[in-house]
């Protein structure tokens, strides 16, 4: 294993322990993803057995709700790790050891894939168990969809993090909000063309929403649905590097302006 490996690993083995004796942290990870599948996986059912004309209505909200927690939480895995470090008053320390900025965001997206690991597994044996929904009736489209969800994370996450380190304590509560802010235009739990022509225009630069139409496609059809997940992919492709570029330029910032140390007051 190279030095880089090494020092990425560390990193993550690092937060990783912080969680072992931490009910709080732990709640962070189970808590609330467990939470809403039980309230509107109940409430789903309850709707569906009210309108039984809705075709397969507990299989999309169930489906699109844990599909949108593996964005969600992707995000906050980068996000919210970097704030432990913020709150700490560690990132100075952290930026000055032989870490450099690159391994740092590596280990954070290692991180966040297995907090996301964790999550998911849970919220996936309990659709199964309460509301007999299971996610890989989708097949192998699962995989690229999944893994399209997992990268807008990631970006949305590098970019949080970013203007976090910038402007500091004020940018915090992005760290909890920023995902939800494209939650409207992602298409979740209702189709595109539901919404007005503006937030339809806005959606087709979304990588989530053609997710999202796509799941409805494996559903309803059992189609592959190549063409939104080739959107999904390419605009991910140009929304990772912006966001990686858009980090090393605040970063690049905070350093010259010597605000590294102020992250958080």
């Amino acid at each position: 294993m190279s030095a880089r490996s090494q020092r990425i690993l560390a990193y993550t083995i690092r937060h990783l322990y912080l969680y072992k004796r931490s009910l709080p942290r732990l709640m962070e990870v189970f808590y609330w993803p467990v939470l809403d599948l039980l309230v509107w996986g109940f409430v789903t059912v309850y709707l569906s057995r009210q309108g039984g004309d809705l075709p397969q209505f507990v299989t999309f909200f169930i489906g699109a709700l844990i599909l949108w927690d593996m964005l969600f939480r992707s995000q906050q895995g980068i996000s919210v790790s970097f704030l432990e470090d913020v709150w700490s008053r560690n990132l100075l320390n952290i930026f000055v050891s032989p870490l450099s900025a690159t391994e740092y965001i590596f280990s954070l997206l290692l991180l966040s894939i297995i907090k996301l690991i964790l999550t998911s597994t849970v919220m996936i044996t309990l659709a199964w168990f309460l509301y007999q929904f299971n996610i890989f009736v989708m097949g192998f489209s699962l995989i690229p969809l999944v893994a399209n969800l997992i990268v807008m994370g990631w970006a949305v996450g590098i970019v949080t993090t970013a203007l976090i380190l910038r402007f500091g304590q004020e940018a915090e509560v992005l760290a909890w909000g920023v995902a939800l802010l494209f939650q409207p235009v992602s298409a979740v739990f209702y189709p595109v063309a539901v919404l007005p022509w503006f937030l339809r225009v806005i959606a087709n630069y979304i990588p989530a929403a053609h997710v999202f139409e796509g799941m409805r496609v494996v559903f309803t059809t059992g189609a592959f649905p190549t063409k939104e997940i080739v959107w999904a992919a390419g605009l991910n492709v140009v929304y990772i590097a912006l966001s990686v570029l858009f980090f090393y330029w605040n970063f690049k910032v905070v350093k010259e302006k010597g605000l590294l140390a102020k992250v958080g007051e």
